[in-house]
């Protein structure tokens, strides 16, 4: 069998044959009278990146300064945003990177690249960011999707948005692009005729066909394309390439530590290395990305042919993140998080973070002008009792409403998500599911400096409570406010009539019932569920996540959701405090913790010296525990570890 060759290590970005047009329509955004924003839409593998970056290079050439933004590399908010440009400009972390860009001469471009992974913040993008940014920028946007049409209307700035779809190849540039890999005129006619212009296919058919030219590529399927050849490419990898190649297709980014961790027996270096001569690989910030393309399908294809080999690699990533995650700074804790939320396969949580389909619905702060249309929506849905404290609620704090449009830019319902030291007391109204809510949080309260979200109200306005584009929408918004108040987000309550309907799908997450909190209204109950993070906020209940989906072993001392400890089959309660403090100590197996960690993320205190509290919570863990109670031990000096026994 001759092996696939592999490009050098050291290798120019990849010519640019066929795109001729959509350049000169990308440099045409440089002119006085060019769109301030243009976005460039098109199907996976398509060839998006590689344009941007053949137009970033022709921008320098013709005097711009050009900045770069991968979507896929930072955190999908505001903050992860700003962050990537304080970088490339080289800033502090406190610095405002916007007028920064509004000093510098001459046209300033920011290449957005990936644009679907920052979907769930386009609202501030276009409403927030776009209209303070100078007449000096253009925004080139590539994704998959086409904009939503809010992208049409006023935006707050004088300047235009242009739309640009990219297609396949047309037939002499495809023929081009596989002449100058080496192929024959005959392999480039049967390679082209199956991969029809896709320039990822065209790329992976030439490797192969380059080495297997027994491979019949008539016979493949047009639909299976991708997966046909990503078959075919690893077969010809040498060994330790398709090694490396497999587990780095289970994770979002493949970094040296990682490989270490799934191919212990193999220097990870190596492994690195030869991962970057594959042609479907870039060194991203975060580490190396595979095309997500043939990512998918080589992992697929790996867990079906070695489902155990597959589970391995993901357990030892998740081990490998895991110790990573505890130690590390905010800068970067968003790449641990988007690690772990990789090997995530719960579909709500993979739809919530990582939406599949093409984005129906935009979520934004309601305008006073959405007053009726808001008021109309509860009116219909809600009784009169419901009706009358939501439409109080809109009349004292009308903050706390998002309303949700469709792709035409109308009304289509709303959320009620908010943080609830964000808004004042004095403009709460008179509402018994807050006020169960409230009376809950004093009875099993958050340390101080940990943040609460209620999550009051979702209505379609069409559907009510049911699932929609409207409610996939709210949950898309939900889960930014998560990355957007972390690590300090401790807990969110929900309440819906339908509840109990999706507590199988929600229990898997972490969701507990309040029955506490249940509330009666109009003759119907409305039922409370809540999700405590932990002291690690999203991070530590991601993790928590992917461990048991993946069948990583837990230590079966603490029942979680029982709040109680299980020795011998025998179960004894645990107070608040004694519950969040082995929980911590747990997370944390192996690792000491000091005594002024405790104080904050468990008491909720400031360290300011001695302080017998936590003498007395592990004295107290230590009774119940019994014999157990050596897994808890003191560090002098220090502080105190946790190891099961």
């Amino acid at each position: 069998m001759t092996a696939v060759k592999l490009r050098p290590a050291q290798h120019e970005p990849q010519a640019v044959v066929g795109r001729d047009h959509e350049l000169a329509v990308l440099l045409g955004s440089l002119e006085e009278s060019g769109p301030l924003v243009t976005f460039v839409h098109g199907i996976a593998g398509i060839g998006k990146s590689t344009l941007l970056g053949a137009f970033v290079a022709r921008a320098r050439e013709r005097g711009a300064t050009v900045l770069r933004v991968d979507c896929g590399s930072i955190e999908p908010t505001a903050r992860g945003f700003l962050g990537e440009l304080r970088r490339a400009i080289g800033q502090s972390d406190d610095a405002d990177p916007v007028a920064r860009l509004a000093t510098m001469s001459g046209r300033v471009v920011l290449g957005v690249d990936g644009y679907e992974a920052f979907r769930v913040s386009e609202t501030w993008l276009r409403r927030e960011f776009l209209p303070a940014l100078s007449s000096n920028a253009r925004l080139v946007v590539m994704g998959r999707d086409l904009p939503s049409l809010s992208w049409f209307g006023p935006i707050g700035v004088a300047g235009s948005v242009s739309v640009m779809e990219l297609g396949p190849l047309d037939d002499d540039a495809a023929r081009a692009l596989l002449r100058s890999s080496g192929l024959s005129d005959e392999v480039a006619t049967r390679v082209h005729r199956v991969a029809r212009g896709h320039p990822l296919a065209l790329r992976v058919a030439a490797a192969t066909a380059a080495a297997a030219s027994d491979m019949f590529l008539e016979d493949l399927a047009a639909q299976r394309v991708i997966q046909e050849l990503a078959g075919e490419y690893v077969d010809h990898l040498d060994p330790s390439t398709r090694r490396a190649l497999d587990a780095a297709s289970v994770v979002r980014r493949a970094t040296v530590p990682l490989l270490g961790a799934m191919l212990p027996d193999v220097a990870s270096q190596d492994a690195y290395a030869r991962l970057l001569e594959l042609p479907f690989v870039r060194q991203a910030s975060d580490g190396l990305a595979l095309h997500e393309t043939m990512q998918q399908a080589i992992a697929t294809r790996l867990r079906a042919e070695d489902p155990s080999r597959h589970r391995g690699y993901r357990q030892a990533a998740w081990r490998c993140l895991r110790d990573g995650l505890r130690s590390a700074g905010s800068g970067d804790l968003w790449r641990y998080t988007a690690d772990i939320l990789y090997l995530i396969e719960n579909p709500i949580l993979r739809e919530a973070f990582f939406p599949s389909g093409a984005q129906l619905c935009t979520v934004e702060p309601a305008r006073t002008a959405d007053g009726p249309a808001i008021l109309e929506t509860i009116t219909r849905h809600e009784g009169p009792h419901s009706a009358a404290v939501l439409h109080a609620w809109w009349d004292r704090a009308p903050q706390v409403f998002r309303s949700i449009r469709d792709r035409d830019g109308q009304f289509a319902g709303l959320t009620m998500p908010f943080e609830i030291s964000a808004v004042p007391r004095s403009r709460w109204p008179q509402d018994p599911l807050a006020d169960a809510w409230l009376d809950h949080l004093r009875r099993d309260p958050v340390p101080s400096g940990q943040l609460v979200l209620f999550s009051r109200r979702l209505l379609d306005r069409t559907l009510g409570e049911a699932p929609g584009a409207v409610q996939a929408a709210a949950f898309l918004e939900t889960k930014r406010l998560y990355m957007e108040l972390r690590p300090r987000l401790r807990r969110i309550y929900w309440a819906a009539w339908t509840i109990l309907d999706m507590l199988p799908a929600l229990t898997p997450l972490g969701f507990v019932r309040v029955p506490e909190a249940d509330v009666d209204l109009d003759g119907r109950r409305m039922y409370s569920v809540m999700l405590d993070f932990g002291p690690g906020s999203i991070d530590e209940w991601l993790a928590h996540v992917a461990a048991r989906e993946l069948g990583v072993p837990q230590d079966d001392l603490l029942d979680l959701e029982a709040r109680e400890i299980v020795i011998d089959g025998v179960r004894l309660g645990l107070t608040r405090l004694e519950f969040a403090l082995l929980r911590y100590l747990m997370e944390r197996e192996g690792k000491t913790v000091s005594r002024a960690d405790l104080l904050a993320d468990v008491w909720g205190y400031r360290y300011e010296g001695d302080s017998n509290v936590i003498d007395v919570g592990i004295r107290a863990l230590r009774r119940k525990l019994g014999e157990r109670a050596k897994a808890i031990s003191t560090v002098r000096g220090m502080g105190y570890r946790y190891r099961r026994l």
